[in-house]
């Protein structure tokens, strides 16, 4: 069993910062890839950013310069921080926790937090 429980969402003006976190616990190892998923109302869930347990990154494109995703590998968590935030990153931000099964791959998904960018 893997539980991925996050926090940090809430309500921010547009240019403001919100820092996400996300604890994993249960059946989970630090070798594996983290990362942060998001899905805005009427729109398919999307990559945000990933991270492997030797630090390397990937950035989805629109917050490539705004975002940065870090993680604690003795404490199975990882961060968001999001700056200089826009009306369009308003969404549902998901943790993920992705296992490799042979040659396929199982993904966790956290409950999800509310981002809200507005003035």
């Amino acid at each position: 069993q893997v539980q991925l429980v996050e926090s940090g969402g809430g309500l921010v003006q547009p240019g403001g910062s919100l820092r996400l976190s996300c604890a994993g616990s249960g059946n989970i190892f630090s070798a594996n890839d983290m990362g942060w998923y998001r899905q805005a109302p009427g729109n398919q869930r999307e990559l945000v950013a990933t991270i492997t347990s030797g630090g390397s990154t990937n950035y989805a494109d629109s917050v490539k310069g705004r975002f940065t995703i870090s993680r604690d590998n003795a404490k199975i968590t990882v961060y968001l921080q999001m700056n200089s935030l826009k009306p369009e990153d308003t969404a549902v931000y998901y943790c993920n926790y992705r296992r490799p099964i042979g040659p396929l791959t199982r993904d966790y998904w956290g409950q999800g937090t509310q981002v809200t960018v507005s003035s």
